[in-house]
C-alpha cells in the first residue's frame, strides 16, 4: 500500500489474528518477502490513476462495461489497448445509475510492479489504495479522505465507498489548503456530489492538518491510521496479460508438484510392486492347483448352464410359436394384409407375407413394433416387392433385444 514513506508490506500473522506492518522505500524490498505462492493484493496510489464518476442511462450490469469504456475513452488520450479498467457501481434508481469508473495506464503499471513482475510474483487482485480507505472507513454516504502518498498529500471524495474524484493537493500550508480544499468541494458540487462531507477522514500522519482542515468543512474530522486489514473490494485492474501469465504459473507450480509426488509415488510403488511380485507368484501357483482339482465341477456348472440357455426359450411362453402368431395376427392392420410364411427358430423368427399396398406392409410394422407383447424382439423390414397386382410382398425378421 503506497504510503509518506514509499510502501507498507501487510502480512496476516498466523495463528493470533494479528497483522504485521512493514514500511518499505520500495518494492525492491517487498521481493524477499513474498513468495511465488502467495496471494497478495497490489494497491495503487492515486497519482497513478483516472478516478471519474459517470451517469449512464441504464440499470443493466450487462451494458455497464461498454458504457464505461467508450466514456473512458474520451476522458483520455489513450486506445482501450493500452489501457486497463474497472468500474463499482455508487448508486442507482429506476432511471439510470451513478458509477465510479478507475483506469491506470498499462506501461505504467508495469514500471511501478517491475521488481515483482521480474520475479514472477503477480498480484491477485490491483486495487486503488483509497477506494480501500474509503471502503473501510466510509462505507456509506460520502466522504473526503486526507492522506499521504510519497512527497505528495492527496484527497479523494468518495461516495457509499466508492472513488468519485481524486486530486494531488500541491501544499499543506493552510493558506494553500484554504484555496485547494474549497476548490475541491466546488469540483464535486459541480459533477452532483454533496460536498457537505459529513465524514472527513484525516490520516494520522496528517495531524497537523486537523485544525485547518475543521476550519475549512463544518463535518467532524475524523483521524485515521493504517488498516489491518484494508476491506475487500470488486474495483481490480489487473491486466488481462498479467492474469493469464498468472495462471499459467499456477498450472507451473500445480505440476511442479505432482511431479513430485509422482516421483515419490512412483519409488514406493516399484518397491511395492517388487514385493507384490514375488507373493504373486507364489499366489498364482495355489491357485492353480485349486483349478486343476475344482476343474472336474466347474465343468459340470459351465454344462448345465449352456444347457439351461438352450432350453430357455422352450419354458419361456413369450418365445411360444402359438403367443407369437397370435400377437403378429393381432397386430395386422387390415384383412388385406396376409402371412404367407412364418418360420422360428429357438429365438429369432421371420415372416414372409402380402399386403394390399406398400403402406399397408409399413403399418404391419409400425405396430408390431409398438405391441407390448413383442417388445423381447427388434423388428426390421426391408423395402417391400410390388407385385403386377399392385401388391406388395414384404419379409420381416425380429431378433431379440
Amino acid at each position: 500500500m503506497p504510503t509518506a514513506h514509499g510502501w507498507n508490506f501487510l502480512r496476516a500473522v498466523e495463528r493470533n489474528g494479528s497483522w504485521d506492518v512493514r514500511r518499505l522505500r520500495t518494492l525492491d524490498e517487498a521481493v524477499p518477502l513474498l513468495t511465488a505462492q502467495d496471494d497478495f493484493v497490489l494497491g495503487l496510489p492515486i497519482a497513478v490513476v483516472l478516478a471519474q464518476r459517470f451517469h449512464l442511462p441504464t440499470v443493466d450490469p450487462a451494458e455497464f462495461p461498454e458504457m464505461v469504456r467508450i466514456q473512458i475513452e474520451k476522458a483520455l488520450p489513450f486506445s482501450a489497448d493500452e489501457l486497463t479498467t474497472d468500474f463499482e457501481v455508487i448508486e442507482q434508481t429506476e432511471t439510470g445509475s451513478v458509477v465510479s469508473a478507475v483506469a491506470v495506464r498499462n506501461e505504467q503499471l508495469a514500471e511501478i510492479a517491475a521488481p515483482l513482475l521480474k520475479r514472477d510474483y503477480i498480484p491477485r487482485q490491483v486495487t486503488v489504495y483509497a477506494a480501500q480507505r474509503a471502503s473501510t472507513h466510509a462505507p456509506q454516504g460520502n466522504a473526503l479522505l486526507i492522506y499521504p502518498e510519497g512527497e505528495s498529500v492527496v484527497s479523494a471524495v468518495t461516495e457509499n465507498g466508492k472513488i468519485s474524484l481524486t486530486r494531488t493537493l500541491e501544499g499543506v500550508a493552510p493558506q494553500q489548503l484554504q484555496i485547494e480544499l474549497p476548490q475541491l468541494a466546488l469540483s464535486a458540487e459541480l459533477q452532483g456530489i454533496n460536498a457537505s462531507f459529513p465524514n472527513v477522514l484525516l490520516d494520522e500522519t496528517c495531524y497537523e492538518l486537523r485544525d485547518t482542515v475543521q476550519g475549512i468543512f463544518s463535518g467532524s474530522t475524523e483521524i485515521v491510521g493504517v488498516e489491518t486489514p484494508p476491506a475487500s473490494i470488486k474495483l481490480n485492474l489487473l491486466p488481462e496479460s498479467w492474469r493469464l501469465r498468472r495462471l499459467q504459473l499456477a498450472r507451473r507450480g500445480e505440476w511442479r508438484k505432482w511431479l513430485i509426488w509422482a516421483g515419490a509415488a512412483y519409488a514406493g510403488l516399484l518397491f511395492l510392486f517388487l514385493a507384490c511380485l514375488a507373493y504373486f507368484h507364489l499366489e498364482i501357483g495355489r491357485l492353480d492347483r485349486h483349478i486343476a482339482r475344482d476343474a472336474p465341477k466347474t465343468e459340470f456348472v459351465r454344462a448345465a448352464e449352456a444347457n439351461w440357455k438352450a432350453l430357455a426359450p422352450a419354458v419361456d411362453s413369450r418365445y411360444y410359436p402359438v403367443e407369437i402368431l397370435l400377437h403378429l395376427f393381432n397386430s395386422l392392420p387390415s384383412p388385406d394384409v396376409r402371412i404367407t410364411a412364418y418360420n422360428q427358430s429357438a429365438r429369432q423368427i421371420s415372416v414372409d407375407g402380402e399386403a394390399g399396398s406398400a403402406a399397408l406392409a409399413y403399418q404391419f410394422i409400425d405396430k408390431l413394433k409398438k405391441n407390448p407383447e413383442l417388445q423381447i424382439f427388434q423388428f426390421d423390414m426391408a423395402a417391400p416387392r410390388i407385385l403386377p397386382n399392385n401388391h406388395a410382398q414384404f419379409r420381416l425378421e425380429g431378433k431379440p433385444r
